[in-house]
This record gives structure tokens, C-alpha cells and sequence, in this order.
């Protein structure tokens, strides 16, 4: 699943992640998308754009956390926004390339 609200980067990873051979189970841009999505879907992992316009990633990442789905956080805010309890969590620092992304992907999905 990919949690992103900035349409262009949205569709980049789609497009990125498919050609890399993941099936994305869907791709939201709000909180309540993404929290609907874990609910009826079996989710391997996820991408999790920190700030969804005023809202915070945080009620996603603790319901992942509580079905032990890995997950990797996206933001062009930095280390200080990541929520406290997940600061251990991975993190890509938008921008980021295909090579970063491969390279998270592998590290924390074993891919």
C-alpha cells in the first residue's frame, strides 16, 4: 500500500513500484483511505508519506504496527517529524531515486 497525497509522486511510485514486480494493493491519499484499506485488506508492506496535507500518518502507522506489517515512511520534513514511537522505523528522505528506494525496499521487505 501507498499512503502518499502528492498526486505526481503517488502515481511515480505506482509506476515504479509495478515495474519492480510489487502489486500494489492500493494507493490513498488521507488517513481514513489508508486505515479502511488495512481493515479489508492483507497488506505485505507499506509506503507512508509522513504529513497527508493537515493530517499525521500516525493512527496508519500504529495499526501496521499492530498487525506487524513492515513499513517505511516517506517525508521531505525529516528525522523530527517522524512519530516518537516509530523514530527506529525506516525512512526515505523525499526526494529519493529508484536506487534508494531498491535499497530500503530489499533492507526492509527482503526484497
Amino acid at each position: 500500500m501507498i499512503v502518499e497525497d502528492e498526486p505526481f509522486v503517488a502515481l511515480s511510485l505506482v509506476d515504479t513500484l509495478s515495474e519492480l514486480g510489487f502489486d500494489i494493493a492500493a494507493c490513498v491519499a488521507d488517513v481514513r483511505g489508508a486505515l479502511e484499506v488495512i481493515r479489508r485488506e492483507h497488506l505485505d508492506g507499506a509506503l507512508l508519506d509522513v504529513r497527508l496535507g493537515s493530517e499525521r500518518i500516525d493512527p496508519v502507522a500504529e495499526m501496521l504496527d499492530q498487525r506487524a506489517c513492515p513499513f517505511i515512511f516517506t517525508t521531505g520534513l525529516g528525522q523530527a517529524d517522524i512519530p516518537p514511537e516509530y523514530a527506529n522505523r525506516a525512512i526515505l528522505q523525499k526526494p529519493f531515486g529508484t536506487a534508494a528506494l531498491v535499497s530500503m525496499l530489499d533492507s526492509v521487505f527482503g526484497r
